[in-house]
């Protein structure tokens, strides 16, 4: 009898630490990003998030994204400007219309609540090395992910011009529920 209460015990602890699959909720969640251009700070956002989430945050190494937007959905308010990032000048949407993430690695600590993730960042057909850290808060079904990273727009060879900046930071509001 103990030791069918102990492995009833150990196989329930473990169902904690086994990571769950989520799904990005686009409605929900918010891409954003800023430049500089002229000087002046320049935002806009990206829509068409889907993909796959495994995630549990206590148990990091479980952890795994594969997510991508859809790059002909670039929105900065300014429907000139929007259908030049969409030309061959920057996203190229034609021949790229996706803009993916696939992660590598999660760590993360239980003290401060803070993960980092690292993966590969593919744009115009480029893939890069990128990593950053994020947070997860709880929602009634899924969670609520919050990360910020910075990058260099020419290693993807988006955009020519001297008058936008090189860098850029990109913002991540994602809202993820359970399959």
């Amino acid at each position: 009898m103990k030791y069918i209460t102990g492995s009833l015990l150990v196989l329930l602890l473990s169902f904690d630490l086994c990571a769950q699959t989520y799904t990005p909720v686009d409605s929900a969640s918010t891409i954003s990003f800023k430049i500089k251009n002229l000087g002046f700070n320049t935002t806009g956002s990206f829509s068409g998030l889907a993909g796959t989430v495994t995630f549990t945050p206590d148990n990091p190494d479980g952890c795994s994204f594969d997510v991508h937007i859809d790059a002909n959905t670039v929105n900065t308010g300014v429907e000139m400007r929007d259908n030049h990032l969409r030309s061959d000048d920057f996203f190229d949407v034609k021949n790229y219309p996706q803009i993916r993430f696939v992660s590598e690695k999660v760590t993360g600590t239980k003290k401060n609540g803070t993960l980092f993730v690292s993966g590969k960042l593919t744009m115009r057909g480029i893939t890069k090395e990128i990593s950053f850290p994020f947070t997860a808060q709880p929602t009634a079904d899924g969670f609520l992910l919050n990360g910020e990273f910075k990058l260099n727009r020419r290693d993807f060879k988006v955009g020519g011009g001297s008058t936008v900046s090189d860098n850029l930071t990109v913002l991540l509001k994602v809202v993820v529920r359970k399959v």
